[in-house]
């Protein structure tokens, strides 16, 4: 199935969705444009996009497969594929891939996750599979235990591992703590999930000779957002024209970005879908333009990845610079916000975690402890609200837990890292 024309698929939408219909309701009949259209509302298009008796699907369910998805609510949807769509898919990202340098004859070992309706670990076969240079893949799977995927990987000599951010570093700090050599790696493929300095280095760390880059910029509910780009900074991407649209909004007044350099939210149209069409529908990053290409964009995070400690509002990024600022040794490979509430009121705690033969909690008391206070001092730096409410009485200070990176919470369908653990009581 080739790209739509957009107006076309606008036609096709109002005609045949009954939740688009009544989204369009009041525009004229005809709109070839994408700024003439609404931005979709998440929550107006899951309660809509119910499993049975939809309102956002052009047609029955009949032929389709099925995928579990949290969109960016953080609760399971279900998003679908005609064949035909999925083809397209697979596809067209799988074209993408020679740009993070797959070669031929390349093994390379999918480690994502499968089922429970789960799309990664097929989808990144599937891509593979329609890839345009030939490749050996090793259909390993994310759930697999470390002590097995270590020497199945040694044994058939797997060349690219490719695997959400969080499944890779626990790999890599299994490889390091069983001191296992896997030299015949030589490219690592993350998606998924953001990649930090400090994860970083500890892929560095288990896989000296790998390049890491990412593996594709694409989310089961929105589709293809973004082809990798290659150069020195794996957040790059182009988007995959003519398949899909990506525009980058104001945050206040989701009026379109043209400039390179200024964030906004990112939201997608999606032009080779009918059964579930996609028209303006925000992924749930953020992204600027950098203007070093047709289309590149750069992905900065999540768009609502944070959290709410009090009357303080903390973001994931906040925290991570505050690590690269203050960790100048490198000692720490992962982090978590943790939110807790106890005495009547909240109180939030950095779980850091360290590398293996590294580990902060048996090194001397004072070295530690410097480290934690200069990563509690840089971020209250950047959110100065924090301490301002601690003298109130508002919030607890902030503290620093140590850990492993296997000792961080995931999500356990999809393995990928919880950047936020909320474990305040709720009634």
């Amino acid at each position: 199935m080739s790209a739509q024309q957009l107006s076309d698929l606008i036609r096709f939408a109002r005609h045949n969705s009954p939740y688009y219909r009544d989204l369009y309701a009041s525009l004229p009949p005809h709109v070839d444009r994408l700024t003439d259209l609404p931005v979709v509302d998440q929550q107006e298009f899951w309660a809509a996009n119910a499993l049975h008796d939809s309102r956002v699907l052009t047609g029955g369910l009949s032929e389709a497969t099925v995928y579990k998805t949290g969109g960016t609510t953080g609760s399971p949807k279900f998003s679908v594929y005609t064949r035909d769509e999925w083809r397209t898919f697979v596809t067209v990202f799988g074209d993408g891939l020679v740009d993070t340098g797959l070669r031929p004859g390349h093994r390379v070992a999918d480690l994502f996750y499968a089922g429970e309706l789960y799309a990664s670990f097929l989808f990144v076969l599937d891509s593979l599979s329609h890839a345009p240079v030939d490749n050996v893949r090793l259909p390993i799977g994310g759930g697999a235990p470390l002590e097995s995927t270590i020497p199945t990987l040694r044994d058939l000599a797997a060349q690219v591992l490719t695997g959400t951010t969080t499944t890779l570093c626990r790999l890599a700090e299994q490889v390091v703590a069983s001191g296992v050599r896997l030299d015949s790696v030589e490219l690592l493929l993350f998606g998924g999930e953001a990649l930090f300095d400090d994860q970083r280095r500890l892929l560095a760390t288990a896989f000296p000779g790998a390049e890491v880059r990412s593996v594709g910029y694409a989310s089961v509910d929105a589709g293809l957002l973004g082809r990798p780009v290659p150069g020195p900074d794996a957040r790059v991407h182009r988007a995959f024209t003519p398949y899909a649209v990506v525009e980058i909004l104001d945050d206040s007044t989701d009026e379109p970005i043209t400039e390179p350099g200024r964030p906004g939210r990112v939201v997608v149209t999606s032009l080779f879908r009918r059964l579930m069409p996609i028209i303006r529908y925000p992924a749930g990053d953020r992204a600027e333009w950098t203007g070093t290409g047709p289309g590149h964009f750069r992905i900065l995070g999540r768009a609502e990845e944070g959290v709410r400690v009090g009357p303080v509002s903390l973001y994931t990024q906040d925290a991570q610079d505050a690590v690269a600022a203050a960790d100048t040794a490198g000692h720490v490979v992962g982090m978590q916000l943790v939110v807790r509430r106890w005495d009547g009121r909240d109180g939030l705690v950095l779980r850091l975690a360290t590398a293996p033969g590294d580990d902060a909690r048996d090194q001397v008391a004072d070295g530690r402890e410097a480290l934690a206070r200069a990563v509690v001092a840089e971020l209250e730096t950047v959110r100065p609200l924090y301490p301002d409410s601690v003298r109130a009485g508002f919030v607890h200070p902030l503290s620093v837990e140590w850990a492993r990176h296997r000792d961080l919470a995931v999500n356990p369908r999809s393995g990928k890292l919880v950047r936020v653990l909320d474990e305040r009581p709720t009634a």
